[in-house]
């Protein structure tokens, strides 16, 4: 993967974060779920869960092709980013070299300092810019399953959100990180056969093709390429089920989370539902996501500034 500064949000654990554009860990021993609560496929999943500000998920993962059920059980939009850290460090390195900056630089930024932001990001250690951002799930509103499928190498990892709150921290800051190992040992596991092929790149935007039609479907996402975007965030795609007079404007501008009031959850525009897709992934990678298409309107879109001039925002719609 060509390494980019791609700066994403993530305190006390991962904060990859950007400027120029404007969970507790879990205890498996200690706390399970049910697999009741879990709507996952018929087929071998992990199973992550979201409460509150948390992830209930496993400590080690088979290496290969996994899929990922996420039941976000809370009150708030979530998403998984899975960060694969450069080998020698870990959440302990991010927890004294890298928070503090993002902390700092978000601060400033809820401010309206941009200045003082950059300074506070310029601090970071080098070691940083090796994270390798592997895929995930897109955003997930209150109450819904996002299921996503992605090809995993061994090593250490963290699972994050850093969707924000009212005052402007990051879910990563109350608890939504995670350290996961992906052991040597494949799977065996393949991935989906899907019926709607996305393509997303920053010079074409997304593009797709296949069977759009009413009820379960699978989409492949492949990454064409993969840059840093003037918030030095990398492209994604998220699925989004919208009402009838539901504002695009407003959903496009909540997607760019580094101004004051964007991917806040307390200021998430009305009339949309977040069911999932892939997060920022290596060029060339291709996931797998899955959805449960009812009839309506619907909108594919990216978590990066100016959506629609980049072609990353595509609506269509579900006939009855």
């Amino acid at each position: 993967m060509k390494t980019f500064l791609s700066l994403r949000p993530l305190s006390v654990g991962l904060l990859l974060l950007s400027i120029l554009f404007t969970g507790c860990k879990s205890d498996p021993k200690k706390q399970s779920v049910s697999k009741s609560e879990i709507a996952e496929p018929k087929r071998e999943v992990i199973e992550v869960v979201t409460r509150s500000m948390e992830f209930f998920a496993p400590d080690t993962i088979n290496s290969g092709w996994n899929t990922f059920v996420y039941k976000n059980l809370s009150t708030e939009p979530h998403f998984i980013l899975l960060d694969k850290y450069p080998e020698g460090f870990n959440i302990d390195n991010t927890i004294k070299e890298v928070a503090p900056a993002f902390e700092q630089g978000m601060a400033m930024i809820m401010e309206g300092k941009m200045e003082e932001a950059i300074a506070a990001f310029g601090t970071l250690p080098e070691w940083f810019s090796q994270v390798v951002f592997s895929g995930g799930t897109g955003l997930i509103s209150p109450q819904e399953t996002a299921i996503s499928t992605l090809h995993l190498a061994p090593g250490y990892y963290i699972m994050e959100c850093y969707v924000k709150m009212p005052d402007g921290r990051f879910h990563t800051s109350m608890g939504m990180a995670k350290e996961f190992i992906i052991r040597d040992e494949d799977s065996g596991n393949k991935p989906p056969e899907a019926s709607v092929s996305i393509t997303i790149s920053s010079t074409d935007g997304i593009t797709y093709s296949g069977n759009l039609a009413k009820g379960a479907t699978i989409f492949s996402v492949t990454y064409g390429d993969q840059i840093a975007h003037e918030n030095f965030v990398g492209h994604d795609v998220n699925l989004v089920r919208m009402e009838a007079g539901a504002d695009l404007d407003a959903l496009e501008a909540w997607m760019n989370w580094a101004t004051p009031n964007g991917l806040m959850s307390s200021t998430a525009p009305a009339g949309f539902t977040f069911l999932g897709g892939t997060n920022d992934a290596p060029e060339g990678s291709v996931h797998y996501f899955e959805a449960e298409l009812l009839p309506g309107d619907y909108v594919l879109i990216a978590e990066v500034p100016d959506t629609t001039e980049k072609g990353m925002l595509k609506t269509f719609t579900i006939a009855d």
